[in-house]
Parts: structure tokens; C-alpha cells; sequence
């Protein structure tokens, strides 16, 4: 039983008319015809598993001219980017992409002290910005003399301050899996 679909904008389209040429020219010539009849049924449903009474109550029309050439998809490839059922990836349970124990270690530890030399580092950009916030009351300057512009620049002060925050929190929580909270 062969059914297939073919919306009616592809069914026409200029890339499909080469195909249909193709096959039309391939076509044995002489009196050969085909043993069974191609219906198209509604929904751009086209089948030759149905007897002609079949077709009729489900309201097909037969295909009179040029047969219709079906190509078939080629089938997916296994994905090589992980299991879906284990949520584990292939290149974890292969056994030659495995990590020495010893080579992990050493891995940790440069992720360790990458991450606790980004916490020094933002810890002291956020010392900074606390000296200059001043508990919300930061010097005036002199392009401020508009009491406007200086609280723009407090508000974003403020805003700097809290992603900084931020920022510093996240890294201790990241060092906390390697077992230290970090520096406070």
C-alpha cells in the first residue's frame, strides 16, 4: 500500500517539472500500461491501494497521463551528540574518548584557579564600585551640575552595582562544586 502527500504548491513547482519530464521520458513507449490506478483523494492523499468503488465513496479521482514519481527521504543518521533515552552523550560511554583519571584532576584544578582568579578579580572591581557609590551619595562632578544627570548616573550606579553582585555570587556558587566556596 503506498500513500503519500505532496502539498499543491510543490506538486507544480518548477522544481518538480524537471522530475516529471525525466520520467515521462524514461516511460517504456507502447502499449504497456500500468497494473493498478493512482487516486487522489482529499487532503493531496494520492494512493493505489484502493478498488475503484473504494475511491469513489471516499470521493479520489483517478490520475489520467504521466505516473507520479516518489523519492524517497534518506533516513536520519543516529545522532552522535548524545542518547535521548539516558540523557548521556556518546562521547562519554565510548571508552577511547575517556578521561584519565589524572588528566581530570589537573582539568579541575585549572578551572578552579581560573575561577578563583576571576573572583579575586571581580570582588575588587566590586570593592570599587562600592567605594564610589559612597552608600548612594556618590560626588558630584562637574558635568552633573543638572541634579538630573547625577541621579542617572547614581541609578546606574546602583544597577552596576547589583550585576556585580551578582556576578560575584554566581562564581563563588560555581567554585562551591569544586568543593570551596572561595575567597570572601
Amino acid at each position: 500500500m503506498k500513500h503519500f502527500t505532496l502539498s499543491p504548491s510543490l506538486a507544480f513547482s518548477r522544481l518538480w517539472r524537471p522530475v516529471a519530464c525525466l520520467t515521462l521520458a524514461l516511460a517504456p513507449v507502447g502499449g504497456t500500461a500500468y497494473a493498478q490506478q493512482v487516486y487522489r483523494c482529499p487532503g493531496n492523499l494520492y494512493t493505489d491501494a484502493l478498488s475503484p468503488k473504494e475511491a469513489a465513496a471516499k470521493g479520489c479521482k483517478t490520475l489520467d497521463g504521466a505516473p507520479i514519481t516518489v523519492i524517497q527521504s534518506m533516513t536520519p543518521r543516529a545522532s552522535s551528540t548524545g542518547n535521548r533515552n539516558t540523557g548521556t552523550s556518546a562521547a562519554s560511554s565510548s571508552p577511547e574518548n575517556k578521561v584519565a583519571s589524572e588528566e581530570q584532576k589537573a582539568r579541575d584544578t585549572d578551572a578552579r584557579r581560573i575561577l578563583e582568579a576571576e573572583l579575586r578579580k571581580e570582588e575588587a572591581a566590586l570593592e570599587s564600585l562600592k567605594k564610589d557609590f559612597n552608600n548612594g551619595q556618590p560626588e558630584r562632578r562637574g558635568d552633573e551640575r543638572n541634579y538630573q544627570k547625577y541621579l542617572d548616573r547614581v541609578n546606574e550606579m546602583k544597577a552596576a552595582l547589583t550585576r556585580k553582585e551578582a556576578d560575584v555570587a554566581s562564581l563563588r556558587r560555581e567554585l562551591s562544586k569544586f568543593g570551596g566556596g572561595g575567597a570572601k
